[in-house]
């Protein structure tokens, strides 16, 4: 690796597995120092043992604030700063419109929306002038896909967020862009194609809307974390970075 995170201290909220692992990983390997957030222990610990070195794991929801503040005073008592935050946690619930409930409209918004605005507000006394705040969106904030519309609406409001807090936060230089990933090959989509028949059907149709001809993996997202994160993107802020194949471009 080339060491452009070398001496940064990053948050990677969602850090256990699946995309937030994997930027995780390579944040470490740039010479980053790494806290990583999750709400399963052992998923964490996991984690920990996978990336092996200059990390540290603190349980926790983002969705609850004292969560957030315990959190951010680990981080000020063991680093006293933080360089970059990678706002990831999210979750990935679908309901047909006539199907949606309030308890699945209060809980994809309390994570996706409140913990990740939460997140950020609170890591902002501990990022220097000049940081670099990367928040994870989605395709489905540009695209039509039946029984999204909750989860669609909470990555349009992150997208929104990477333009007004960029205005926010401009007297102080911090930098923030949102990644939006189109289809990454995560457990979830193992899951799918597991479940048979129908399952691989919709995987298959899923890879074929995608230009490139195949699902994303997570390293490729965590690739352009990097970039966002380090001085390669220092003239880039309050941009949508689409890492999706093609599949919201075409």
């Amino acid at each position: 690796m080339s060491g452009k995170l070398e001496g940064k201290v990053a948050l990677v909220t969602g850090g256990n597995s699946g995309i937030g692992l994997a930027t995780a990983k390579r944040f470490v390997a740039e010479g980053a120092y790494v806290f990583i957030t999750g709400r399963r222990p052992a998923e964490l610990d996991a984690a920990e043992k996978v990336i092996g070195g200059n990390v540290t794991s603190v349980q926790g929801d983002v969705a609850k604030l004292a969560d957030l503040d315990r959190l951010f005073a680990q981080i000020k008592r063991e680093k006293g700063k933080l360089d970059i935050v990678f706002a990831n946690a999210g979750i990935a619930e679908l309901s047909p419109l006539a199907e949606i409930t309030e308890e699945h409209y209060d809980r994809t918004f309390d994570i996706n929306v409140k913990g990740l605005l939460f997140t950020v507000q609170k890591a902002l006394p501990l990022i220097p002038d000049g940081g670099s705040i990367i928040l994870n969106a989605s395709i489905v904030a540009s695209k039509g896909n039946p029984a999204s519309s909750v989860y669609s609406a909470t990555k349009a409001a992150v997208r929104s967020f990477a333009r007004t807090w960029t205005m926010d936060l401009k007297e102080r230089k911090i930098r923030v862009n949102a990644i939006s990933p189109g289809p990454i090959n995560t457990p979830a989509y193992d899951r799918l194609a597991q479940s048979g028949p129908a399952g691989r059907q919709m995987l298959e149709s899923i890879v074929n809307r995608v230009p490139m001809g195949r699902l994303g993996i997570p390293d490729e997202i965590a690739r352009a974390a990097v970039f966002l994160a380090s001085d390669d993107s220092t003239f880039v802020t309050g941009t949508e970075l689409f890492v999706d194949g093609g599949t919201a471009q075409v």
